[in-house]
């Protein structure tokens, strides 16, 4: 029993993505997308409140099926809010920034908010190429490891017609 214990645990750890298996756990998001997988690495050293935010929407299922809304050629796609209109967010209250001395460039993730610092709750931007003049004005919270090559690939617009979604959205310390 112990035995077949250990070989599903071994075959479970072998079929994540690379990338995530030298990652902490408890720290690594594992976006599907009818793609594939997007990894991204958690920096609950510089923020975290939105990182804790954003586990835990992601174990209540919140940004399974959500679309990107928003996708700027050059640079980001904007996603995590479920009316798929920019202006939706979670029931839990907004939060407040957390800036950092962190670049933003490619593959960085930020807390999308309005013009208010501290309004940040739900939606997220994943930027495709260099966006440091955005520096120091949102929260950093998070970097793609892997997959970035199919955050490239989605649909364009603001808003996007019949945008992309997330299939489903986990936590890899949560996955089985």
């Amino acid at each position: 029993m112990f035995r077949n214990l250990i070989v599903a645990l071994c075959l479970t750890f072998a079929a994540l993505p690379a990338a995530a298996q030298d990652l902490d756990p408890e720290n690594t998001l594992l976006m599907q997308l009818d793609s594939g997988t997007v990894v991204i690495q958690l920096r609950p050293d510089l923020a975290p409140n939105h990182v804790a935010r954003a586990k835990e929407l992601t174990r209540q299922g919140f940004y399974d099926g959500t679309p990107f809304h928003r996708v700027i050629d050059g640079f980001m796609a904007q996603g995590g809010d479920p009316t798929g209109t920019g202006t939706g967010g979670s029931d839990l209250p907004d939060l407040k920034a957390e800036f950092s001395d962190a670049n933003y460039g490619r593959g960085t993730i930020g807390a999308a908010r309005t013009s208010d610092p501290d309004t940040a709750n739900s939606q997220f931007f994943i930027c495709f190429d260099d966006c440091s003049f955005l520096n120091g004005q949102y929260t950093v919270w998070g970097q793609v490891v892997k997959g970035m090559e199919l955050v490239d690939a989605l649909k364009r617009g603001e808003p996007v017609q019949d945008p992309d979604r997330i299939v489903t959205m986990k936590v890899q310390a949560d996955v089985n």
